[in-house]
């Protein structure tokens, strides 16, 4: 079986966020998966087979399956075109636990088609707030995680959550976001995931499903765009459309080999 790792949300290698992506031949066990996305150690590894008119899509980090993940869904998209699965002008469309999701190649760049995940506000509980080290501006929620939004961008990047504690905050992990004090992007933004695995995840596009709106609404805009202050960075394109979240990025195709088991 194919198997791809793919740096999503960047067009340079070694930067944005790695992804496995296996194709394979049909469906296989769910315990099967999560123990090559172990053996991957990324923070999602993609699973996808024909289906339909599209391709069956799970995702797993090296602990859980998650029920929505963005940049491993660039990546596949990214696969799928680039690997001649699928023409330039074609749509790639994925079957998930998230509902059917949809990308399209616009140029050198991959538009993916997501629901929005608007937060809505929540308690800041000393629990959170200990772990983060921040005093948050505001608090919201959504079904994923946790968005905080704190009041610099300075204290945003030297950030220094305590993560054992916050892997004990209930939900999938806590995004963190101030307005950009740069004229490229809108907002900046990091994502902590300790109780998924993932201390910190690189660039999250399924944390910009609630991103978008956030930052929409206080903005004014339809148009924006995000970047993700991690240590690999990288870019997101979103454009809201009432439920949906358009999410753009680019990929990189660092190797592909063959998985024999």
């Amino acid at each position: 079986m194919p198997i791809f790792q793919v740096d999503a949300f960047t067009e340079k290698p070694f930067r944005g966020n790695p992804a496995a992506v296996c194709i394979l031949p049909g469906p296989v066990e769910e315990h099967w998966m999560q123990a090559v996305a172990k053996e991957m150690n990324l923070s999602e590894t993609a699973f996808l087979y024909k289906y339909k008119d599209g391709f069956s899509l799970r995702w797993f980090t090296p602990k859980i399956e998650v029920d929505l993940c963005g940049h491993a869904t660039l990546a596949s998209a990214h696969v799928l075109f680039d690997e001649g699965y699928l023409q330039p002008d074609q749509e790639a469309r994925f079957y998930t636990k998230s509902g059917l999701l949809k990308a399209e190649r616009k140029g050198e760049w991959i538009e993916l088609d997501f629901p929005a995940e608007p937060e809505t506000s929540a308690d800041a509980s000393p629990e959170l707030v200990e772990a983060l080290g921040v005093k948050p501006l505001y608090v919201g929620k959504n079904r994923f995680a946790y968005l905080v939004q704190v009041d610099s961008e300075e204290k945003l990047r030297k950030m220094k959550p305590d993560f054992a504690l916050l892997a004990k905050i209930p939900g999938l992990g806590v995004i963190v976001t101030t307005p950009s004090g740069s004229l490229e992007f809108d907002f900046i933004s990091r994502f902590f995931a300790p109780g998924a695995g993932i201390d910190e995840d690189p660039v999250t596009g399924s944390a910009h499903c609630c991103l978008g709106p956030f930052w929409g609404e206080r903005m004014g805009k339809t148009e924006l765009v995000g970047y993700q202050a991690s240590t690999r960075g990288g870019v997101v394109k979103v454009r809201l459309a009432g439920d949906r979240v358009f999410l753009g990025g680019r990929a990189v195709i660092v190797f592909k080999g063959e998985l024999r088991v």
